[in-house]
């Protein structure tokens, strides 16, 4: 279960040199972004960093945000609209705990 100062951590944003980079798109900080970024992403440039052999998204936000779990749920998202549910899904509990 995640604590309120988790939630706080994975809502926040991360160093400079931790940003995900888009492939011809925008720097993201923090899960917020990346939930703005998947609704107005291309289906190639998504398909860049998720596809049979990877998954960016799942890596960064286990890796740099620390949240596991929406790492884990990313991992079984082969689309944009899944993707961006889970993350929305996230966000909301998240905010909600941090408050």
């Amino acid at each position: 279960m995640t604590s309120k100062e988790e939630a706080r951590v994975y809502l926040s944003d991360v160093f400079h040199e931790k940003c995900f980079w888009v492939n011809n798109g925008p720097v993201l900080k923090n899960m917020e972004e990346l939930a703005n970024v998947f609704a107005a992403m291309s289906d190639e440039a998504f398909q860049h960093h998720v596809n049979k052999e990877k998954n960016d998204f799942s890596v960064w936000v286990n890796e740099v945000i620390g949240d596991q779990k929406l790492a884990n749920e990313l991992l079984s998202s082969r689309n944009k609209a899944s993707a961006l549910k889970k993350v929305k899904n996230r966000l909301a509990s998240l905010k909600k705990k941090a408050a």
